[in-house]
C-alpha cells in the first residue's frame, strides 16, 4: 500500500543524515538499555540486593517498554518523530541521573522505569524516519541496518561504561550516562526532520480521530500478521541473549565462560550479517515475506529440539549451529515492521509499528519468566545451581509461545491475502514466481505493482 506522502523516487542525500541522527538516537537508547545489565555486580553491593532483586529490574524495564508501545504509536502519529525522541532522549536520561544517585532497590526501580519509558519511544520513531525519507524498496534494507547498528549502543554499554565504572565511581558513572542523553536530545532537536521539504503536514488529530485510527490499525490483518511475526521470531533468541543463554551454556551444557560470552558474542555478530542479506530479499520478494519467517521459525524450533533431547551435554559445533540460527531472530522480527509499514497508510505507521513491537517483547516477558519458574520448581533449596535437565524443561516452554505465533501468522496470512485477492492482486506459486525473477520479469501478475509491499 503506498500514500501520496511516502518517498517513492531515488534517495535524497539528506535523507541518509537525517536518518544517520535518529540512528544515533536509537544507539543511545540501547546504551541505556544495557547500561544496568553490565554493572549487575556493582548494583548489587551499592542496593545492597540479591540477584533477583536486579533481574527484577530488567522484567520491569522490559514490562513498560512493551506495555507503552500502543500509546507511544499514538502518540507518534499525532506528534511526530522529531518530539517523540527527544522525549524519550530526556526521559532516559532523566533515569540515568535518578540512577546516579539512589542508594536503594526502591529509587533504583523508578530509575530503570523512566529508561524503558523513554526507550519504548526511540525505535518505532527512528522506524518513521525511514519510512518517510526512504523510497519504499529501500525501507526494509535500511530498517535492518537500523536495528543492526544500533546494536553499537551495547557495545559502548559494555566498555567504555564499565572502564567509567572501575576508574570512577558509580554517581559519575550514570550522570555521564545522563549527559549523553541530554546532548542526543539537543542534536535531534536540531538536526531530525520529521519528513523531507514540501510534505504535506498532517493536521493533528482529535481524540475521536486517534481512536478510530488505532481501530483501522487494529483491523488491518497486515497489522495483527506483523505483530505475529514479531512474536514468533524474536523471543527465542532475545531470551537467550538477554538473560538465560549464559547460564544455560554455563551450567547446564558446562561450557567455560570464556566460550560462552564467545557463543554470545557470535550470536550478535550472525544478526549483523543477516540483517542486510534478509532486508534485500523483503525488499525483492515483497509478497513472499511469510515464507521467511516459516524458514526462520522452522530452523530455529528444529535446532533447539536436537539441542534439548540429547542424552548428554551438546557437542560444541551443535551450539554453534544454534547460536547461528538464533542470530536470524532479531533480523526476522524486523519483517513484522515491514507488514504494519506496507498494509497501513503512513499517518498510522506509529500505530502500527507500536502493536507489532508489543508481539516480541509480551512474548520475551513471558518466556524469561516462565523459565526462571520452572528451573526454581525442578531444582531443590532455591539454588542457583541448575542442571542440564532443569534447563531442558525450562527451555521447552519456548514450544508453547511458537505455537501461538505460529496460528497467529497463518490466520492473519490467510485474512491478508483474501483481501490483496478483492484489490486484484493474486499470488501466483513461488516456482512461478521464481522463474519469472530469473527470466529477468516480473514474479507478480498484472495489475498488481508490488513496488511498495
Amino acid at each position: 500500500m503506498t500514500t501520496a506522502s511516502e518517498p517513492t523516487s531515488r534517495t535524497p542525500r539528506r535523507a541518509y543524515a537525517v536518518w544517520a541522527v535518529g540512528l544515533l538516537a536509537y544507539a543511545v537508547a540501547i546504551f541505556h538499555r544495557g547500561s544496568l545489565g553490565v554493572a549487575g555486580v556493582q548494583a548489587q553491593h551499592r542496593f545492597d540486593a540479591g540477584a533477583s532483586a536486579i533481574s527484577l529490574f530488567l522484567v520491569l524495564q522490559l514490562a513498560v517498554y512493551a506495555g507503552l508501545q500502543v500509546p507511544v504509536g499514538v502518540a507518534l502519529d499525532r506528534f511526530g518523530s522529531k518530539a517523540m525522541i527527544v522525549s524519550g532522549a530526556l526521559t532516559m536520561a532523566a533515569g540515568q541521573a535518578v540512577l546516579a544517585l539512589a542508594t536503594d532497590v526502591p529509587t533504583a526501580v523508578v530509575a530503570r522505569v523512566l529508561v524503558g519509558a523513554g526507550d519504548a519511544m526511540t525505535f518505532i520513531s527512528v522506524l518513521r524516519v525511514v519510512q518517510v525519507w526512504f523510497p519504499g524498496r529501500t525501507v526494509p534494507l535500511v530498517t535492518q541496518l537500523t536495528g543492526i547498528l544500533g546494536q553499537l549502543g551495547q557495545i559502548a554499554a559494555a566498555y567504555p561504561l564499565v572502564a567509567l565504572l572501575r576508574d570512577t565511581s558509580w554517581p559519575a558513572t550514570f550522570l555521564g550516562a545522563a549527559a549523553v542523553g541530554v546532548l542526543v536530545a539537543v542534536l535531534v532537536l536540531v538536526a531530525l526532520t520529521d519528513s523531507p521539504p514540501g510534505t504535506p503536514v498532517a493536521v493533528p488529530a482529535g481524540m475521536a480521530e486517534v481512536r478510530a485510527n488505532l481501530a483501522a490499525t487494529w483491523r488491518e490483518p497486515g497489522t495483527r500478521l506483523g505483530l505475529y511475526t514479531h512474536l514468533v521470531t524474536q523471543f527465542s533468541g532475545t531470551v537467550f541473549a538477554l538473560l538465560w543463554g549464559y547460564p544455560f551454556l554455563t551450567l547446564g551444557e558446562g561450557l567455560s565462560p570464556g566460550t560462552a560470552a564467545g557463543l554470545l558474542t557470535l550470536l550478535v555478530l550472525v544478526g549483523m550479517g543477516f540483517g542486510p542479506l534478509l532486508g534485500r530479499l523483503v525488499g525483492r520478494w515483497p509478497l513472499r515475506r511469510s515464507n521467511l519467517v516459516f524458514g526462520i521459525l522452522g530452523a530455529t524450533a528444529t535446532v533447539w529440539t536436537v539441542v534439548l533431547l540429547l542424552p548428554g551435554p551438546a557437542p560444541l559445533w551443535l551450539l554453534v549451529v544454534l547460536v547461528l540460527v538464533l542470530g536470524t531472530n532479531g533480523p526476522g522480527s524486523m519483517i513484522g515492521f515491514d507488514y504494519a509499514r506496507t498494509e497501513n497508510p503512513v499517518e498510522r505507521s506509529g500505530s502500527a509499528s507500536g502493536v507489532v513491537n508489543v508481539g516480541g517483547f509480551i512474548a520475551s516477558l513471558c518466556t524469561i519468566l516462565a523459565i526462571g519458574a520452572v528451573l526454581d520448581a525442578l531444582t531443590p533449596g532455591g539454588s542457583p545451581d541448575y542442571d542440564l535437565g532443569a534447563f531442558r524443561a525450562a527451555f521447552a516452554v519456548q514450544y508453547a509461545f511458537w505455537a501461538i505465533g505460529l496460528i497467529g501468522v497463518l490466520r492473519h496470512r490467510k485474512q491478508l491475502r483474501a483481501r490483496l485477492a478483492r484489490d486484484g492482486i493474486v499470488l501466483v506459486p513461488l516456482h512461478v514466481a521464481v522463474g519469472a525473477r530469473l527470466r529477468g520479469g516480473s514474479a507478480y501478475p498484472p495489475p498488481a505493482d508490488p513496488t511498495d509491499r
